[in-house]
């Protein structure tokens, strides 16, 4: 038998090999599960995986875990990486965006965090059109998922996993029906029984709540309660409902302003802001990096028509030269682009 200390690097040197080698299979996982959808896709590989990872000396709940902190890994990487741009302010998205996720110390994670996560919600800050909902996905989609050995599959697609409303576009009477819900004849035109937001999410996914800066202070005030106690109460009910999983929220407000006006409850943003991430605005993107509107343009272009092309590209960058000003603001950002 090694020392104790060998042995620590055996295990840790099986694991980094067997990501590594079966980095192709959970990323044609990834493309397979978003074609397939709501259900989860059997993972033909994951018996030899747990196999190997037995063999080295690894426990059966300690070989579960490992599989499904590959899958995490790779889902990260894939849904942070849709995020293109080479600017120093989308590098420094993306780090945030994985140490969200996983911490800065992924051993810390793997060890004490995994299953944990939900108590750590997050606020997504930036102009409107930057892109929050796409920097909301990866962190919800991104989740920890178990393995289910005994239907070969992991316990939920990932699909599934995150859950998006803009509460701009609700009436304010109506926006706590979309969060908590509400029952049958609750309030006029309650005709049937409606789930929040809350009640659908999934416990290994996350609740994105756009321009929550928008919502009162007696909302406030509940939503609090939901961080807090991860309990919530549908509109015309007295009974208590369970809520797993993340919260993040969003707004392109000025917080510091919002709080400044006793618009955002200070124990609220406290207990909702456990981090905060800033994603930058387009002209800050184009003076840190020129190219960056060629990278965007090949994406949008790609995602468009189905296929790359450099001509489109090409074309495209001329006509924005020639009819946009010298360093034009982009005010609508990446959606205007």
């Amino acid at each position: 038998p090694l020392p104790a200390e060998d042995e620590q690097l055996f295990k840790y040197g099986v694991v980094f090999d067997l990501f590594h080698s079966y980095r192709p299979e959970f990323d044609s996982l990834i493309n397979e599960q978003i074609e397939k959808g709501d259900e989860s896709c059997r993972v033909p590989f994951a018996k030899d995986i747990l196999r190997k990872l037995t063999a080295a000396g690894f426990s059966e709940q300690d070989s579960l875990r490992i599989l499904a902190l590959f899958f995490q890994m790779r889902r990260a990487f894939f849904f942070i990486g849709s995020i293109r741009g080479e600017s120093d302010c989308v590098q420094e998205l993306r780090k945030s965006l994985w140490n969200n996720i996983f911490t800065e110390n992924l051993e810390l994670y793997e060890s004490y965090l995994w299953n944990r996560m939900e108590d750590f919600s997050t606020m997504l800050l930036g102009e409107t059109g930057t892109g929050k909902g796409l920097a909301a996905a990866a962190i919800g989609r991104s989740g920890f998922i178990p393995f289910d050995p005994g239907t070969q599959s992991f316990k939920q697609s990932f699909v599934k996993t995150f859950m998006s409303t803009n509460l701009s576009q609700f009436p304010e009477q109506l926006i706590e029906s979309e969060l908590f819900g509400h029952k049958k004849g609750a309030f006029t035109g309650a005709i049937d029984s409606h789930q929040g937001i809350f009640a659908r999410c999934s416990p290994f996914g996350a609740t994105f709540i756009d321009e929550i800066g928008e919502v009162t202070i007696p909302v406030q005030i509940k939503l609090l309660q939901v961080l807090q106690e991860r309990e919530f109460t549908p509109v015309g009910s007295h009974y208590k409902e369970k809520f797993q999983g993340r919260v993040i929220g969003a707004t392109n407000q000025s917080l510091t302003e919002l709080r400044k006006e006793k618009r955002f409850r200070e124990d609220f943003y406290y207990r909702l802001c456990s981090d905060v991430i800033e994603v930058p605005p387009l002209r800050q993107r184009l003076q840190e990096n020129p190219r960056e509107i060629t990278i965007l343009l090949s994406f949008i272009i790609e995602r468009i028509v189905g296929r790359q092309s450099p001509e489109l590209v090409a074309e495209i960058d001329r006509i924005i030269g020639e009819q946009q000003p010298e360093h034009y603001g982009w005010p609508g950002n990446i959606r205007e682009l």
